[in-house]
Parts: structure tokens; C-alpha cells; sequence
């Protein structure tokens, strides 16, 4: 078979190798790019962060599977891909060690918003020591917007810390809040309440069309002056001007960032002028991800190979 793989040969913690090597017997091509020229003569699209179109996929002459390295297909046309009997397939957060990946980062970026990490390098620089002051994580609230996968996980790591743990959820929320002991669950229109209410509000729910520029200049108006923002799930849930707005009038503190409005940002971008601890979409690339991934990936990639449905597909 021949697999396409739609990013730079070492993007994503070297996973083309990692797949690749499992398969000696199939013909793997890196884009070179996040993006797609044609998907003829190939069986299998691994997408990453590449938008597949309807008039790409009826070029697909002969594509069996699309799938994904992760969880996120927003950039797939899931109907198109349906309608051409294509299945599409994922990998869930929650069975390889992917949103454990992602919750760690999301402390870490916590920490270093936290401790102010740009002023600790500013106090290096200047020779300056016992400077900046932090704040402690013990006593705060952190709402946590999403309890699925990363949800759930940021959920149990954040207990030893000593903080208040709140939530929004789509459905079941009384179920939520006494299964994960929260302190608060509300519905997608309780946002505004959990946003008045947190320290740290941390996004880690899959992007809709529905949840677009969730963040947009209204929901920062309700958010503390003092409180930080952290997307660990998809850029388009952040209106990027609105960001830069709040971020430069004071209206929150700062921000730690894994997406981006576009990918890879502008490094001379205005907005990394203030209080953003960027990282750069490696939440879920930690090794023992990385095997999960390829495990499930490898798996489906076998099944293909033996006319068997694939697992996790999501066009059904």
C-alpha cells in the first residue's frame, strides 16, 4: 500500500519513522508540509493538521482510510469522505496516553504562567536574584472547559495541588460533577459563570462549528484580571484579536498557548509581545504517547490491509 503522510518527514515526534518501520512492506511519502497536492494512488491519508476537501477526496482513485495520528479531525470533510465510502478514523485521547501527555503540558504551562517564567529569564539576564515573585497554584480555581479525555486526566493530577476544580460540560452533568468530585459542573451556557469564577481557564474540548471563536471579546470581559487562559485543544476556539485585546488592555493576566489561529504562528506575530507561554502543538508528542498512537494507527493501517473494518472510525 501506499501511505501518505501530510507534514514534514520529523514533524510529530518522528511518528512517520516510527509507522513506517512497522511496515516495511508499504511505500510511506511525507508531504513535506501540512497540506495535501493530490491523494491519487494513495490507499492511506494520514491528514495531521492538512484540510481535506470533497475535490481532494474524489481525486482519491483508490484511498481506503483516512487516519488520523490524534484525535482532532476538524480538517476533514467528514460527509464528503462518507459519501465516497471512505472511513475516517482517529485515535481517542484516552487510550494512548495522549491526554495525559496533553494534561502534564497543561500544568506546565500553569507553572510557568504562574511563576512568571519571561520575568525569571528578564531577572537572569539582569543578574537579578529572589525575583520575580510567583503565585501558588494551592487555594485557586481552575475551570476546566471540556471532561472528556484531557479533561478528566488534568482532573486527577490537579488534586495533589491543593485546587478547586470546576467544569463545563455538554451532557450529563450532575453524573460528571459526582463521578470526577467537582465543585461546580454547568452546561455549555454556564460558560460566562465559570469564567467569572476561575484563576486558570484551561480549553480542552474538541473545536465545532458550533464553538468557534468561543473566546471571542465578550467571554474576556468575564474572565478575572488576574486569571490566565490555556488552550490545549484547537486554535479556531480563540478569537485571536480578542486574545490580543484582553492580553494588552489588562483584562486577563496572560496566557499559555500549545495552538494557534494558524499553524505554524507568525514568530513576529504582535500578540507574543505580552504575557503568552507558548509552546509549539507538542502536548500530545511525549514517547509514551507517541507508541500509543502508533499502536492504534498500526492497527488500523493491518486491518485495511486485511479487508476488515478499521476501530474509531468517525464518518460511519
Amino acid at each position: 500500500m501506499k501511505i501518505l503522510f501530510a507534514a514534514p518527514e520529523n514533524a510529530w515526534g518522528g511518528f512517520l519513522g516510527l509507522i513506517g518501520s512497522a511496515f516495511p512492506q508499504h511505500q510511506f511519502v511525507a508531504s513535506g508540509r501540512f497540506e495535501v497536492d493530490t491523494l491519487e494512488g494513495f490507499d492511506v491519508l494520514i491528514p495531521t493538521m492538512s484540510r481535506i476537501t470533497k475535490e481532494m477526496l474524489e481525486e482519491g482513485d483508490q484511498l481506503r482510510l483516512i487516519q488520523q495520528c490524534g484525535a482532532g479531525l476538524e480538517g476533514v470533510d467528514l460527509e464528503a469522505a462518507r459519501s465516497l465510502n471512505i472511513p475516517v478514523a482517529n485515535v481517542p485521547t484516552d487510550i494512548s496516553g495522549n491526554a495525559d501527555s496533553v494534561a502534564e503540558l497543561g500544568i506546565y504551562l500553569m507553572i510557568g504562567l504562574s511563576r512568571d517564567i519571561r520575568g525569571m529569564a528578564g531577572s537572569l539576564a539582569n543578574q537579578k536574584m529572589g525575583e520575580p515573585k510567583g503565585r501558588a497554584l494551592t487555594g485557586k480555581t481552575v475551570g476546566l472547559v471540556g471532561l472528556g479525555g484531557i479533561g478528566r486526566a488534568l482532573v486527577r493530577r490537579l488534586r495533589t495541588f491543593g485546587v478547586q476544580l470546576i467544569g463545563i460540560k455538554r451532557h450529563n452533568l450532575q453524573e460528571a460533577k459526582a463521578e470526577l468530585g467537582l465543585e461546580w459542573v454547568g452546561g455549555p451556557e454556564d460558560l460566562h459563570e465559570l469564567l467569572g469564577r476561575s484563576d486558570y481557564v484551561i480549553l480542552c474540548l474538541p473545536l465545532t462549528d458550533d464553538n468557534r471563536n468561543l473566546m471571542d471579546h465578550n467571554a474576556f470581559t468575564y474572565m478575572k484580571r488576574d486569571a490566565f487562559l490555556i488552550n490545549l485543544s484547537r486554535g479556531g476556539l480563540v478569537h485571536r484579536d480578542a486574545l490580543e485585546n484582553a492580553l494588552a488592555s489588562g483584562t486577563i493576566a496572560g496566557a499559555g498557548l500549545d495552538v494557534f489561529w494558524e499553524e505554524p504562528p507568525d514568530p513576529n506575530d504582535s500578540i507574543f509581545n505580552y504575557n503568552v507561554f507558548a509552546t509549539p502543538h507538542i502536548a500530545g508528542s511525549t514517547d509514551v504517547s507517541m507508541r500509543g498512537i502508533v499502536n492504534v494507527v498500526a492497527e488500523n493501517i493491518r486491518r485495511v490491509e486485511q479487508n476488515q473494518e478499521p476501530r474509531y472510525v468517525k464518518n460511519k
